[in-house]
C-alpha cells in the first residue's frame, strides 16, 4: 500500500513540511487583522518568520515599519535569518512562528524586544509543566487574545476546504505590563469580513 500525502489543513502535530521548507502555512490575513485592530504597537515591527509576505503586508497597515525576515527564501523578506539566533533588538515583534519553534521564538522575543512581542500559538501553548517553568513563571504573557472564530492554515498554493480543528490565540508579551495576565476573546466576523 503506497502512502499519500494529502495537501490540506493541518492541525497540531500532523502539519506536513512543504518542498520550500518545513512548517510553512501562510496566516490568513483576518488573523492578524484580529491582532491589529485590538492591541497597538508602536514603533517598528519585526516580522520574523515572514514567508510570502502575508501577515507582514497586514501589518504594513498600521503604519509602522515593518522590518521582514525569514530562515527561508519564500521571495520575500530578507532570506537566511534565524530569528532564534539572531543577535539584533527590535521594538516589536509580530509573528506566527514556526510550529517545532515555538519555545525558542518565545525566549529569543523576550531577549530580543524592546516594546512588545505577539505570537500566534495554539492556544494549548498554554499547557504543559516544562512551559510554565520556563516561561509562564518567569514571563507571563500581559494577554492571551482567544480567536473566537477558528483559524484554518492551508499550504500555500493549496484548495481552501474544510475547516481547522485547532484552537489557536495571540500571545502578547508587553513590557510595560503590570499585574496579571489578561485573557481576552477577540471578536467574532474577522473571518467573513477578510474571506482570506
Amino acid at each position: 500500500m503506497t502512502e499519500q500525502f494529502v495537501l490540506a489543513p493541518q492541525p497540531t502535530l500532523k502539519r506536513v513540511a512543504d518542498l520550500d521548507g518545513p512548517d510553512f502555512y501562510p496566516t490568513p490575513r483576518w488573523a492578524t487583522h484580529a491582532l491589529i485592530d485590538n492591541e497597538s504597537f508602536a514603533g517598528d515591527i519585526w516580522e520574523c518568520a515572514c514567508g510570502d509576505g502575508a501577515m507582514s503586508e497586514v501589518l504594513a497597515s498600521t503604519g509602522n515599519t515593518v522590518i521582514s525576515s525569514d530562515l527561508y527564501d519564500r521571495g520575500y523578506g530578507e532570506a537566511g535569518i534565524d530569528f532564534t539566533n539572531a543577535h539584533q533588538k527590535a521594538t516589536n515583534v509580530i509573528t506566527n512562528p514556526p510550529f517545532h519553534s515555538s519555545e525558542d521564538f518565545v525566549r529569543s522575543a523576550l531577549e530580543r524586544t524592546e516594546r512588545k512581542f505577539a505570537l500566534l500559538l495554539r492556544l494549548a501553548f498554554l499547557e504543559g509543566s516544562k512551559r510554565q517553568q520556563s516561561i509562564f513563571s518567569k514571563n507571563p504573557p500581559s494577554t492571551v487574545w482567544v480567536f473566537s472564530e477558528r483559524i484554518t492554515f492551508y499550504p500555500k498554493g493549496a484548495a481552501r476546504k474544510g475547516g481547522g480543528t485547532t484552537a489557536y490565540a495571540w500571545f502578547v508579551w508587553d513590557n510595560e505590563h503590570l499585574g496579571p495576565t489578561e485573557l481576552k476573546w477577540l471578536p467574532v466576523g474577522y473571518k467573513s469580513r477578510f474571506k482570506t
